[in-house]
């Protein structure tokens, strides 16, 4: 009888053991929660080996505090009632996708810092963000169209791809990152969006578009492409940047155009660009100074009001050469490299009211390349504010590569 009383309870507790262990290993499967009751069901779990998804039914506040990791996917979609996602426990989640939750204000995971990729779109309403342990380890992430003015706790070292798009009240943007494998994707953001990436060392390819100011002290090589497009800065100015794409397979270029506040383009230490040189349209763009850039694996084509541009130590541009201003600026000293340095074309006009640009289908490596009798209108770089901010590289990357 005795042994009977201590031996109940004892298999009372391993059922319950025995049902909370098969709740949380459930890899092949997906949770679904619609409500807090539904998630608090999962709270004597240690880890969710599947996904979880936070069902359109959902509302309120759904908190998912007692596992310390999801293995799979944490995934909410079209639940507009849902206000706040939590979990003061989980540290690591597969991957993080919400879309199209437009009553969701406010994403709270303070012990989070392992994500393998976030991607975040259409949460109108999103404007509270707690990441305090910060994210330290994830290969993608996208955030669009949030009501985010900052997103903080980015501790990251290494990331595959960053892209910040249309968060139009998005004002400060900064990151520890130092290497970014694929592409950084900065565009039509808040109209006062500062960015600082301290650490920046390497990037694929960048783009940044209606951005304020920009620092990126640290940044020495893009192996790709570089572009800043209708941005609102009066300098770029990249200290340490020596290369720019390949010059062995003549891709990856350096594009500036439609930044109508820009006064100086210098980047005083950088020796190559792989594929073109582009820059248009810059209407307050006095200084272009470049004076350690040897080798241009595509063509030269700059075009707008500065004076003379700063090309001392250029040695060898593979396609043709364009320089047109409505400043007085030094032609011969450009004309005189037809042929040696410049094995293309060279176009240089001085004092002209209509500065042209080369003909997007003549630019790059073929030598014979003309001015286009189009004004110096900015190029056309694909990029649509609706879509997701990574097809821009793509649109920009088939003018430069």
């Amino acid at each position: 009888m005795f042994s009977q009383k201590l031996l109940l309870p004892a298999f009372a507790v391993l059922s319950v053991a025995t049902a909370q262990t098969s709740l949380c290993k459930i890899s092949t499967a997906t949770i679904t929660i619609n409500s807090a009751a539904e998630a608090t069901e999962y709270a004597g779990c240690r880890t969710i080996e599947g996904s979880v998804l936070i069902g359109p039914a959902a509302v309120g506040i759904i908190d998912l505090t007692g596992p310390d990791g999801i293995g799979g996917s944490l995934i909410g979609s079209s639940a507009p009632s849902l206000n706040l996602i939590s979990s003061s426990s989980i540290t690591s989640i597969g991957t993080f996708d919400l879309f199209n939750l437009t009553g969701l204000n406010t994403i709270s995971l303070p012990s989070l810092d392992t994500v393998g990729s976030i991607k975040w779109t259409a949460l109108n309403a999103l404007s509270t963000l707690t990441f305090t342990t910060g994210i330290t380890t994830a290969n993608n992430i996208t955030v669009t169209d949030t009501f985010l003015q900052d997103i903080p706790g980015l501790n990251l070292t290494t990331i595959g791809s960053l892209d910040l798009n249309n968060n139009h009240r998005l004002n400060n943007f900064t990151t520890t990152v130092k290497t970014i494998t694929n592409s950084l994707n900065v565009a039509s953001n808040g109209q006062n969006l500062a960015i600082n990436f301290p650490n920046l060392v390497s990037v694929n390819d960048a783009v940044f578009r209606n951005v304020s100011s920009i620092s990126i002290p640290s940044l020495k090589k893009v192996n790709g492409s570089l572009i800043f497009d209708e941005n609102h800065f009066t300098e770029i100015m990249a200290p340490n940047l020596t290369s720019v794409g390949n010059t062995g397979t003549r891709k990856g270029g350096l594009a500036c155009s439609g930044n109508n506040k820009l006064q100086n383009f210098t980047i005083p230490g950088l020796t190559a660009i792989g594929g073109d040189l582009n820059v248009a349209n810059n209407s307050a763009l006095q200084n272009i100074d470049f004076p350690a850039l040897e080798t241009v694996g595509g063509a030269v084509d700059l075009s707008g009001n500065f004076t003379t541009p700063s090309l001392s130590a250029l040695d060898d541009v593979v396609g043709a050469m364009n320089i047109q201003s409505t400043a007085e600026i030094d032609c011969p000293s450009f004309t005189k490299l037809e042929g040696n340095t410049v094995q293309g074309e060279v176009n240089c006009v001085s004092k002209t009211e209509d500065p042209e640009t080369l003909d997007p289908s003549g630019t790059g490596t073929s030598g014979g390349a003309k001015p286009t009798k189009s004004k110096a209108a900015a190029p056309s770089f694909g990029i649509n504010e609706a879509a997701a901010g990574l097809s821009v590289v793509g649109g920009i990357l088939q003018m430069l590569l």
